[in-house]
């Protein structure tokens, strides 16, 4: 091959059988996403123009010292061509034939045998990663030619050229200045990437920061941005400027909660602008269709939504990283093993835990706003998560009895606890208003033991995982077991109650009356200002907790039987207790006492069917 090079002849070479193994795939089996040919050709642009930045520190002898380091890209929309040209290192002809006639280090079997182990349009994610990235651009070409020339100046201009089949050929080039075109003849369905507007779009897109100049066009019109804002020195950034970034990365018309910048060089190397929306909800003209961020190697668009680099409970976490470390392309198939990533994944979590932290100690009125809207996934985290468990419990926050207007910390519902106290109450309903009337909290009230209201639907599947903080176990206060530390003295024991002969009787009384409906009837010292309340009998086998998240699930669960205790001190019992056994009205206030209590547990099937019930008793009292 060589030979026939130094002789200027035009005779063709074969490519190895892994090239054209490779070539048969990217011609004809790959459609998805062809963009990224695009993509990979300024890539390999951007790299000869490092490279030859780098030989100017320390060479005098270079080709065209003062030409402009910079990548123009073309479209010839008559002819159908696509012009790729730059001013980087440039290639000899034995550097062309190393590099694009063999693919002699690029690991063409392993992007083979990962093209060929399930559906071949996943290769379209991956190419560039086995250092096949310049051949992905035969998915649109009927042909490629590459002149170049090398920054040695004794080096002669070279010529490559290819239509796809089983050769190229390679011959002496007059081409005078330093670097490499590549002229590409675009196939007839690939017409669309003649458009100046189509070929913007996908830079920046996809190589939006490259560190130097595209010129687009005739007119020569800079198409990136060069400048990633994640790569700049966090302290010579205004936060006018981040805010900026983040309405042009989302179009959100709000602000962001908060944003984070790192710049890491250990245990990997890392760059990140990360910010927390105003909103869990995407408005209507949001680009971020999905969640993930934005993933690039060496300012390189890799992954535009990666959800591998946060645990899926921080998936409302938009920005960007950037790694030197990362392989371009790193696909999704390997991106899981890729111990790079696990590294990313674990440095990028902790920061973001670490500014959620640093929002609700510092600026509490902007954490407050942030429970508001993505409460539910820091819940999730708490009831998923092994490994953040623990860090993520100081980002909850609770509604309580004592503190129903205010959002309070685990942290200060312990330093507040009565100095008996060994265990945090919490109660799970609907909303905070009706658990604040609840009976199962009086006795609460009444000793001054402040109660977590628990409203949310998350709340259920919280409490699974979340069974103690510090040393403190958490307790359902309408738990049937639980007792108060200073439950040896008698609630409301000034009041009078029954006497022992009355209350057997008005027990048995809601016996006969509600049957089977309940486990038990019996008396309760616990209940203060209602006549009753239902709670879980003993033999329950399913938790109020799980009870309560299946309903939420809509999963079908039957609810266990409950016992219904009664306040033999609350004027409607001892009145009860009064009327004759048959009086029909003893009756229906004995039903219209148990339904009431369902509602309070959120229980009852048919409340509208108690309306008729009601009515009778108005009757009656007016009678």
């Amino acid at each position: 091959m060589n030979d026939s090079i130094s002789n200027h002849t035009t005779q063709s070479v074969t490519f190895k059988a892994e090239t054209r193994q490779l070539l048969n795939i990217l011609i004809h089996s790959l459609y998805a996403n062809r963009e990224v040919f695009l993509r990979e050709l300024i890539s390999n642009a951007s790299d000869a123009l490092t490279r030859i930045r780098f030989e100017q520190l320390t060479n005098q002898q270079i080709l065209d010292p003062e030409a402009e380091l910079a990548i123009w890209i073309e479209a010839d929309n008559e002819k159908k061509q696509l012009i790729i040209r730059d001013s980087g290192i440039g290639m000899t002809s034995e550097e062309l034939a190393e590099n694009l006639g063999t693919i002699a280090h690029s690991g063409a079997r392993a992007f083979l045998e990962a093209s060929m182990k399930g559906n071949a349009q996943l290769s379209a994610d991956i190419i560039g990663q086995f250092g096949v990235g310049f051949y992905s651009a035969f998915m649109v070409a009927e042909w490629i030619r590459v002149r170049s020339r090398s920054y040695r100046p004794d080096a002669k201009g070279a010529s490559w050229f290819s239509s796809g089949d089983d050769t190229y050929t390679i011959v002496e080039d007059d081409k005078a200045d330093r670097g490499t075109e590549i002229t590409i003849q675009l196939k007839e369905d690939a017409h669309e990437f003649a458009d100046e507007y189509r070929l913007s779009s996908i830079i920046k897109k996809h190589s939006n920061y490259i560190p130097f100049p595209i010129y687009l066009g005739k007119e020569k019109k800079v198409a990136n941005q060069q400048t990633a804002l994640w790569r700049q020195p966090p302290q010579k950034i205004e936060e006018k400027e981040y805010h900026e970034f983040y309405k042009q990365f989302t179009l959100d018309i709000e602000p962001p909660i908060a944003y984070t910048h790192l710049s890491v060089d250990a245990p990997v190397q890392l760059y990140a602008v990360l910010y927390i929306p105003a909103s869990a909800e995407r408005s209507l003209f949001s680009l971020r269709r999905e969640d993930g961020l934005e993933l690039f190697a060496r300012k390189i668009l890799i992954q535009e939504y990666c959800k591998d680099l946060l645990p899926e409970f921080l998936r409302f976490v938009q920005g960007v990283v950037d790694s030197e470390d990362l392989p371009l392309n790193v696909s999704r198939e390997t991106i899981h093993s890729t111990k790079i990533m696990a590294q990313l994944k674990r440095l990028i979590t902790s920061k973001v835990i670490d500014l959620l932290k640093n929002i609700s100690q510092e600026k509490p009125e902007d954490y407050k706003k942030f429970w508001k809207n993505f409460r539910q996934y820091i819940k999730e985290g708490v009831a998923t998560s092994d490994e953040y468990h623990d860090s993520l419990l100081p980002l909850l926050r609770f509604k309580t009895l004592f503190n129903p207007e205010e959002l309070i910390t685990l942290d200060s519902y312990v330093s507040e606890m009565k100095p008996d106290q060994k265990k945090i109450y919490y109660i799970l309903g609907e909303d905070e208003r009706s658990l604040q009337k609840s009976p199962h909290l009086e006795v609460f009230k009444h000793f001054g033991y402040d109660v977590l209201l628990l409203t949310d639907p998350l709340d259920p599947f919280m409490l699974l995982r979340l069974q103690s903080y510090k040393e403190f176990p958490l307790a359902n206060a309408a738990s049937e077991e639980l007792k108060l530390p200073a439950e040896e003295q008698t609630p409301g024991e000034e009041a009078s109650t029954l006497q022992e002969n009355a209350i057997e009787q008005i027990i048995n009384r809601f016996k006969t009356v509600l049957g089977e409906r309940v486990t038990d009837i019996r008396v309760s010292d616990r209940l203060i200002e209602s006549p009753a309340r239902l709670i879980d009998s003993g033999g329950a086998s399913t938790s109020i907790e799980m009870q309560r998240l299946y309903r939420m699930l809509g999963r079908e669960v039957e609810i266990p039987k409950k016992a219904l205790e009664i306040n033999p001190k609350h004027a409607i019992i001892k009145k009860l207790s009064t009327l004759p056994a048959d009086h029909p009205l003893g009756q229906q206030i004995i039903e219209q006492i148990y339904e009431n209590a369902l509602l309070v547990e959120g229980l009852h099937p048919d409340p509208t069917g108690m309306i008729a019930r009601i009515q009778n008793i108005i009757e009656a009292a007016l009678d």
